[in-house]
């Protein structure tokens, strides 16, 4: 395993290090000592390694991620994996306001508690919280999965496109044009293997499914994959 003490080196070399793998590098795992809350930790990051942040975060730890799978031991500030691309970023810890914004792929899971605006405006990515998440979570969600094992804040999925939402616990209301939809057998298979691939125990049949109404944009099931 290959270690960066950001005590003794600069986040701009450490970040250097990780950016400069390649596809076929043999340096495939990586750990990073003292993060002491610095931002934008292993961003941009587009290689199949795996890095191991060993301490809590700053904003946008992950951002831009491709390929990549990041694990933060500890908790991380706002923006975590924000227009993530591919790969996995798993946080140990809560994660604050934001977190996966724009993100278009990938999946992003978070085993403590998510704030304000998680997965806000959504693109593709799937998310699961095993805590609870904060208000005007999935705002403007076009595509993607967002799966809370807990409980949701205020104004869920307002001014959703074609993302979905499924939630456990109780959710404080639904945003504009957001409503709870049936739970058919494919919206429960595509739940277990998100569990799954998150490492979460938890029943599909547990959830509810939220999305759409499809008042405030217009919806063509021609162009369903566009959103």
């Amino acid at each position: 395993m290959q270690s960066i003490d950001l005590a003794t080196q600069t986040l701009r070399d450490a970040n250097a290090a990780l950016q400069a793998q390649a596809a076929q590098t043999n340096a495939t795992s990586w750990e990073i000592l003292n993060p002491r809350g610095a931002h934008a930790i292993a961003v941009g990051l587009d290689a199949p390694i795996e890095v191991t942040v060993r301490g809590s975060t700053g904003y946008y730890c992950a951002g831009m991620n491709k390929q990549a799978t990041v694990h933060v031991a500890g908790s991380a500030g706002p923006g975590v994996a924000e227009n993530m691309m591919s790969g996995m970023v798993i946080i140990d810890g809560d994660a604050s306001q934001y977190a996966g914004a724009t993100g278009r792929g990938g999946l992003l899971v978070i085993k403590g508690n998510a704030a304000s605006r998680c997965g806000i405006s959504m693109k593709g990515i799937d998310i699961v919280v095993q805590g609870n998440i904060g208000h005007m979570s999935a705002f403007m969600g076009q595509a993607g999965n967002l799966v809370v094992c807990g409980d949701a804040g205020e104004a869920l999925g307002d001014s959703l496109y074609e993302a979905r939402l499924f939630v456990r616990g109780s959710v404080k209301s639904l945003g504009a044009d957001c409503i709870e939809k049936d739970m058919r057998p494919e919206h429960l298979e595509l739940l277990r293997d998100l569990l799954e691939r998150a490492g979460i125990d938890a029943r599909p049949e547990d959830f509810r499914r939220y999305g759409s109404a499809r008042k405030l944009y217009n919806f063509d099931i021609d162009n369903v994959g566009a959103y």
